[in-house]
């Protein structure tokens, strides 16, 4: 049996880039997010307390750059509406309409960051979801 959850620390999704720089620019500057660790050709970034997302340099990475990305990375927020105007207004690649789902009951929204990873912003709807 794994050692009881309450012992981990942080949870780290690691996506890879060609251009590790033009990433970082992305998501400093538009996403906003702190970079909260450096380790050189990986950059950790805080999403929130306990989730980050990590941006690896493809040519020293453990896995490798591809052009079709089956990841999504979603980023619950407690105003969509706000964040959506934002993203409009900064003319995000692939931005979608904002949209509601009642079947699992979030309002969001999806647009591509600089090399086709997309990201989710969501707001819950109702208690629970």
């Amino acid at each position: 049996m794994p050692p009881a959850q309450t012992d981990n620390q942080l949870a780290i999704t690691f996506l890879y880039y060609r251009d590790l720089p033009r990433a970082m620019r992305f998501y400093e500057d538009v996403m906003g997010l702190p970079l909260a660790i450096d380790q050189g050709w990986c950059k950790i970034y805080q999403i929130c307390s306990g989730a980050h997302v990590g941006l690896v340099d493809e040519a020293k990475g453990m896995n490798k750059w591809a052009p079709v990305k089956p990841v999504q990375l979603c980023i619950r927020v407690p105003d969509v509406a706000s964040w959506y105007e934002y993203a409009r207004d900064s003319g995000l690649e692939g931005l979608s309409e904002l949209f509601v789902n009642d079947e699992i009951g979030i309002k969001a929204f999806v647009f591509d960051d600089p090399e086709g990873y997309q990201i989710e912003i969501q707001s819950a709807t109702r208690a629970g979801a």
